[in-house]
């Protein structure tokens, strides 16, 4: 009886995801941002392979985007987390739908660079997903009314790569696009967590710019949802080097 109780008192966030592999990542820093969170999953890998087949996100992904807000506010979680950037737009329009907040992984990552420098790179191994995180990066310096210099690219052929299995191309294409990026930026963004293993090997090199990854910074905007849960971090979120 007293665990069950613990569960029912618990805080609850739900996670919509369309990459399964990144399930049991994001539980864990989740629960470290939120002690004693509870997690709800959502995986629904066709919400992306519909987007990547349109280019943008259809108006079937969206329907059903609000349908799963609408299964995490009637689970009783009290915010949906949505991972996944390229359907991040219509994790946006969700939230005239329901009473609970829809959260973006992304957002916090987009203030922090236009904090962070003034010339921002963007860097993305989907062209669907390019668009979004470097329109989510522009509405955050018009928030903090600054007009940073951004320069987007696109990793072709690295997502396909990764998808058959070729991880070793994956990474060449990756790491090639960084590093014609970062003599360009203060700031590099980088639009799929896939890629922040590609450069970890980079962030004991001195100077450069500040590399930015969603995950870690993402789970930071649960504090205003979890105030009295959430610790206080002792690092700068989704720093990966400077």
């Amino acid at each position: 009886m007293p665990s069950l109780l613990n569960s029912i008192d618990s805080p609850v966030l739900a996670i919509l995801h369309t990459v399964p592999g990144l399930v049991g990542d994001m539980e864990n820093l989740a629960k470290v941002a939120v002690p004693g969170l509870r997690v709800l999953h959502y995986v629904d890998e066709s919400l992306l392979q519909d987007t990547i087949a349109q280019g943008t996100t259809p108006e079937h992904v969206r329907r059903r985007i609000v349908d799963y807000a609408r299964y995490a506010e009637e689970s009783g979680a009290q915010a949906l987390l949505v991972s996944c950037f390229s359907i991040g737009e219509a994790a946006t329009a969700a939230r005239n739908f329901v009473s609970i907040p829809v959260l973006r992984i992304d957002s916090p990552m987009a203030e922090l660079a236009v904090a962070s420098g003034n010339r921002i790179g963007v860097l993305a191994t989907l062209s669907a997903t390019l668009g979004p995180t470097t329109r989510l990066v522009q509405n955050a310096a018009k928030r903090q009314q600054k007009n940073p210099a951004i320069t987007a690219i696109g990793v072709d052929g690295a997502f396909a790569a990764l998808r058959s299995g070729d991880r070793a191309m994956h990474d060449r294409l990756v790491l090639a696009a960084f590093t014609d990026l970062v003599m360009k930026s203060d700031v590099v963004v980088l639009a799929q967590a896939s890629m922040a293993r590609v450069i970890e090997h980079t962030r004991t090199q001195q100077g450069g710019p500040v590399v930015l990854a969603s995950l870690d910074s993402g789970m930071t905007q649960l504090g205003s949802i979890f105030p009295s849960n959430v610790s206080s971090p002792t690092s700068q979120p989704g720093r990966i080097r400077r």
